[in-house]
């Protein structure tokens, strides 16, 4: 099962759940920016107990493995779970919307786009460079700001610069945010 396959699975089990969702991480971050490889996809989800719980049900062992009270617990604690496909090894982390302003807006301005053939939604532009800003604050990893500069490169002068100016003072990454764009050949 290649990315096109996984990916159009996970998409039409969150449609036939219902559930409101929004790819993220490295899959959007190509999307916006320069392609990399990765063996997982991460999608943020916004689901209720009952469409959580269909979700996870269109996902039957021994083919996947997700686990259904993991999924409740991190539904309530606003933290992740994972699919994995045994087959191939391909990981999805489903993310769950956290309840913070931030959270809720970027959310509300994921956009709708055409990815490995698959029509889904996507994380914007300006919010995938947000949240990978966020991740490199946290240690994550320096690939985050890469990310983040090959955006800003390719995206210059589309992107929305008070709306990340808000939210880079708000989130508490202007560091990050200063080193991506140094990365990118911007002034800081």
């Amino acid at each position: 099962m290649n990315p096109d396959d996984i990916l159009g699975r996970v998409v039409g089990a969150l449609d036939k759940a219902g559930i409101p969702y929004m790819l993220t991480g490295s899959f959007a971050s190509s999307f916006h920016g320069v392609p990399r490889a990765s063996q997982d996809i991460d999608i943020v989800v916004d689901p209720t107990e009952e469409q959580l719980t269909a979700l996870v049900s269109s996902f039957p062992a021994p083919d996947y493995y997700v686990d259904l009270e993991v999924a409740r617990e991190a539904r309530r604690e606003e933290s992740m779970f994972n699919v994995v496909d045994m087959n191939t090894g391909w990981k999805i982390d489903l993310i769950i919307r956290k309840s913070r302003p931030y959270s809720r807006q970027e959310f509300d301005r994921r956009v709708k786009a055409v990815l490995h053939g698959q029509e889904l939604f996507v994380t914007s532009a300006e919010d995938i460079v947000l949240v990978k800003l966020e991740w490199a604050k946290i240690g994550r990893s320096e690939r985050q700001i890469e990310d983040v500069a090959a955006i800003l490169k390719l995206r210059r002068g589309s992107l929305n610069e008070e709306y990340l100016g808000r939210w880079v003072r708000e989130l508490g990454i202007a560091d990050q945010w200063d080193r991506a764009r140094r990365l990118a050949g911007l002034e800081p």
